[in-house]
């Protein structure tokens, strides 16, 4: 029950609580994944209209391409986050997230076929070659944008209990895909254009090692589903074509970050 003063509410210091932005952070990071399989369906503008099932796929990290390449920062699976504290604690925040990821359909596996390709009624098993059948892959990459609420808990703080040292962290994100596809059919490829293809939700948790006040190491573990509604299939004398899938993924993420508190 509010206590009136000179006409005003008396408030309770939890109806005080306000969201208050407090501070900034930006990062950087690699990460690498493994997926489940996969059921991918085509349907591609010359009348083919046929899926495959339980498909295994790979990443691709490419991380030699730190030192080999340093200037080109972007070559292997890459993170970067921008989040904002949302309170004075500095322990809740909201996170622009995007993970390059690459997923990579592996060749040479046998699967099962079905629907029609060429007019003709397929069922049964095919080897995946590039060369007389296909092969697909998100390598430019899988793309994953989303939002996230971020959760973070003091673990250790310094000898001095000046500052936190250690802290756990946890995420909740959903969001789009904005795939690159790159799709061969019978040795005819195309490296299609970035498209909104889909949706993602992930859940993430890990830990926070801040080397000093503002600068922190993030290690972190993700699950999460990945939906492709239409990524664009299309070869180079074929448009038109379209694919539907869907995995769930965990990825292992490291990342520097920087706070610019307010």
């Amino acid at each position: 029950m509010a206590i009136l003063m000179s006409g005003l509410p008396l408030v309770t210091k939890a109806q005080r609580r306000k969201i208050e932005l407090s501070g900034v952070y930006f990062q950087w990071g690699y990460n690498s994944e493994t997926y489940t399989r996969s059921t991918i369906h085509f349907r591609m503008s010359n009348g083919n209209n046929f899926t495959l099932h339980r498909v295994r796929a790979h990443d691709k990290g490419d991380f030699d391409a730190i030192y080999k390449k340093p200037g080109d920062i972007s070559i292997p699976q890459y993170n970067y986050r921008i989040g904002f504290y949302l309170n004075r604690e500095r322990t809740k925040a909201i996170e622009l997230n995007f993970d390059h990821a690459k997923y990579v359909v592996t060749d040479g596996q046998t699967v099962r076929v079905t629907g029609t390709i060429d007019g003709q009624t397929v069922n049964g098993d095919s080897t995946l070659n590039p060369a007389t059948f296909l092969h697909l892959e998100h390598t430019d990459g899988a793309n994953w944008l989303h939002l996230n609420y971020v959760s973070q808990h003091v673990l250790l703080n310094t000898a001095s209990r000046s500052r936190p040292l250690l802290t756990g962290i946890w995420k909740l994100g959903a969001g789009i895909n904005i795939p690159r596809t790159d799709f061969t059919w019978r040795g005819d490829r195309l490296n299609n254009q970035f498209h909104i293809a889909g949706y993602n939700i992930s859940a993430e948790a890990g830990i926070r090692f801040y080397a000093m006040p503002r600068l922190f190491l993030e290690l972190t573990g993700k699950a999460g589903f990945v939906k492709y509604v239409n990524a664009l299939a299309n070869t180079s004398s074929n448009k038109g074509n379209r694919v539907t899938h869907s995995f769930g993924f965990l990825e292992s993420i490291a990342t520097l970050g920087y706070e610019i508190r307010l």
